[in-house]
């Protein structure tokens, strides 16, 4: 009897575990759980300098900056074509989700109502859902974003 009870105890602990694993790989809200997933940043001399080689690999890379008790979101990914893009983490249509975006294969995904886009197409096409564009120079070593148009997308947050 004691071993059905271990037994069930176990299935019952590995069902619970399973769940939330599911449930966070899935959900949006997996980023309050394990943190916002949003590196902050702090501009120096009215922008914000993000070194080339921590977003020159292909991934998508999470940033926010803290203006007046708000978080203004935004992310910078390099596209199959090299370039390094940036837009805000929301769009015109599903901003008040405020579920962002995620990356799936070459295509940045909206989390709140799935469509798809291209990642070359960031900072190309604006407007409707796709992921509102956000000026930025670069050189070699460095991205650059001025400050003032990384608070032009508070509108959205």
């Amino acid at each position: 009897m004691q071993l059905y009870r271990f037994t069930r105890n176990i299935a019952f602990c590995l069902a619970v575990v399973t769940a939330a694993v599911l449930w966070t790989s899935t959900n949006s809200m997996a980023f309050n759980l394990f943190g916002d997933g949003y590196e902050t940043v702090t501009p120096k001399e009215g922008a914000v300098v993000i070194p080339v080689d921590k977003v020159d690999d292909g991934d998508i890379h999470y940033y926010k900056l803290a203006d007046n008790g708000k978080d203004i979101r935004f992310f910078l990914l390099q596209s199959n074509d090299g370039e390094i893009r940036a837009a805000f983490d929301a769009c015109d249509v599903c901003y008040e989700s405020r579920k962002g975006y995620s990356l799936v294969g070459e295509f940045v995904r909206c989390n709140n109502c799935g469509m798809r886009f291209h990642s070359s197409r960031i900072n190309v096409v604006e407007g409707g859902c796709n992921p509102a564009p956000l000026k930025r120079t670069r050189d070699d070593a460095f991205v650059r974003i001025q400050t003032a148009d990384i608070l032009s997308g508070a509108r959205f947050f």
